[in-house]
């Protein structure tokens, strides 16, 4: 990295916590249009979603984030509110847990303790954000239906009517999909990232690929499980038949255009924004 030089001091865990928290939410406003075109192309389609005689369908990336120009910052609010915590804590809390993970003795960390530290801090972090993600996908969806029968007129008034109208289990809807995505995807950024560093600081947009290419099918059934009204899904299982039988294969891989641009980007910006972050933490405490 170039700019600031911090002594040789670590960083503690309350600092890697807030910096990945605040280089998150860099990177999301940064990149967020990329993944509201994403959630519109993986829900496009759906046979209960409203749309207006001669309608114009979503058609690529720049097709999608040309028609839905006003909108591509719908749901940002929800979108921070989710990275605060979400990404504090599969990030910051990733080296700690990797080093409960790492054999006493050992002189380094092995692959696979990096992959449970990297499916632990995803899976414990998707949970903890999951109202947010709820949020965030349904208010996203939400400015695609036209104005009169659009269900939130706000993130918040979101979370009010999904508390209001389908109670607790509304805004943890489709925790499971959500949990092996998150983990499947943080696997993907940090294990590669931890690896293969110095590299990265020079061929980020690989990051980026191999977690959508795999994350895909499930973030696709999760997208749309999250964005389902009250007992359209008797479960996620149901959810994954329906988008099966209506689009075929193909279909899991919805919006991966989208998701695979805002991946390598988003940690290109995130792990730069991150390295600086505790750079300055560093240089305060010292």
């Amino acid at each position: 990295m170039v700019g600031l030089k911090a002594p040789d001091v670590p960083p503690t865990a309350t600092m890697k916590f807030v910096s990945a928290g605040t280089a998150a939410c860099i990177a999301d406003l940064c990149t967020f249009p990329l993944d509201t075109a994403k959630v519109r192309l993986q829900i496009q389609g759906e046979v209960w979603i409203p749309r207006p005689i001669g309608s114009v369908e979503y058609r690529g990336v720049l097709g999608t984030l040309s028609t839905m120009a006003a909108g591509l910052y719908s749901g940002l609010a929800a979108g921070l509110q989710r990275q605060m915590s979400f990404a504090s804590i599969r990030i910051g809390l990733y080296d700690s847990v990797k080093q409960l993970y790492t054999p006493k003795g050992a002189e380094s960390t092995g692959l696979a303790a990096r992959l449970l530290a990297g499916c632990t801090t995803g899976a414990v972090a998707g949970t903890c954000a999951q109202p947010t993600d709820v949020v965030k996908v349904r208010f996203q969806a939400n400015r695609a239906l036209p104005e009169s029968t659009r269900r939130y007129s706000s993130t918040m008034d979101a979370y009010r009517t999904i508390a209001r109208e389908e109670g607790f289990r509304g805004l943890w809807k489709g925790t499971l999909p959500n949990i092996a995505r998150n983990a499947i995807v943080n696997c993907g950024e940090l294990v590669t990232y931890d690896l293969i560093k110095d590299a990265l600081l020079r061929e980020q947009l690989m990051t980026g690929f191999c977690p959508a290419l795999v994350a895909s099918p499930v973030d696709v059934v999760k997208t749309r499980y999250m964005n389902a009204g009250p007992r359209q899904y008797r479960n996620v299982l149901s959810c994954l038949l329906a988008l099966l039988m209506q689009d075929g294969l193909s279909g899991f891989y919805k919006g991966f255009m989208p998701s695979f641009l805002r991946l390598g980007s988003w940690n290109v910006v995130m792990f730069i924004s991150y390295e600086q972050l505790q750079r300055v933490a560093v240089l305060a405490r010292t």
